[in-house]
């Protein structure tokens, strides 16, 4: 699994490694510059305008390095390799799974937090600011339940464009309109995990919009919420594994 890890890693950083460091080493010297009181305004202006930019960059070349990751899982000749390694296929799901979490969710969490550094040192409130998270230990909390929901949110989205590409590669592979069945499926389990979300409208407020539930709670009930993105995750993750032990057409 750490060869797989390996590959992957690799074949998603060829893609986005070169744009992350041009991006962090323009942003941490406007950071260094601006911490010395070096840039005049129209410079940090500047900056600020470029970090921002440099947050939608760095987010479409995650994605083209993510594209270069599942690939390798389904098309050749990359998906030879994974094809004939004697491990279970669950082990080459989960190490690129790994390997794009990483990659995007490290690289995101520098580039915003070099622009937000980059904003509130412009508005010349970031001192006061860490010293406001300083004093208010609940601040920790906040973020570390941010954190995990965040996580959690992305690889629910990300086992979910991996089950529906597994199925369209095995179960709905040559079959008339292929790509409307598998937009169908997404639909459908959208759809379900809507429903299943129900299980926490005892502690709070449901909201429908069309087909889909949305329900609001208090932030006591956040963990729950958060578990419940893990769980069904974890069942996406699962039937995708199934499907690519059954047949994948590469």
């Amino acid at each position: 699994m750490k060869a797989q890890f390996k590959y992957a890693f690799l074949a998603g950083l060829y893609a986005r490694g070169p744009v992350f460091a041009v991006i962090f080493v323009m942003n941490t010297v406007f950071i260094v510059l601006g911490s010395m009181g070096l840039l005049p305004l129209p410079a940090h202006i500047t900056a600020v305008s470029l970090g921002g930019v440099a947050v939608a960059v760095m987010m479409a070349f995650n994605i083209v390095g993510d594209i270069s990751v599942i690939r390798r899982i389904y098309h050749a000749p990359g998906a030879y390799l994974y094809a004939l390694t004697p491990i279970p296929r669950w082990k080459t799901l989960l190490s690129s799974i790994i390997a794009m979490a990483v990659m995007d969710l490290i690289s995101m969490f520098i580039v915003i937090f070099q622009i937000v550094w980059l904003s509130l040192n412009l508005s010349g409130v970031w001192h006061v600011f860490i010293e406001a998270v300083r004093s208010e230990p609940s601040y920790y909390v906040y973020m570390l339940w941010a954190s995990l929901y965040l996580t959690a949110g992305y690889l629910l989205m990300v086992t979910l464009i991996l089950f529906c590409i597994t199925a369209k590669r095995s179960i709905f592979f040559k079959k008339p309109a292929s790509g409307l069945l598998c937009f169908l499926l997404a639909c459908a389990c959208l759809y379900v995990m809507s429903l299943v979300q129900m299980i926490l409208a005892p502690f709070g407020t449901v909201a429908r919009y069309g087909l889909i539930f949305i329900i609001s709670f208090g932030s006591e009930v956040l963990p729950f919420y958060i578990l419940l993105i893990f769980l069904e995750a974890a069942v996406l993750f699962v039937l995708a594994s199934k499907l690519l032990e059954r047949r994948v057409n590469i």
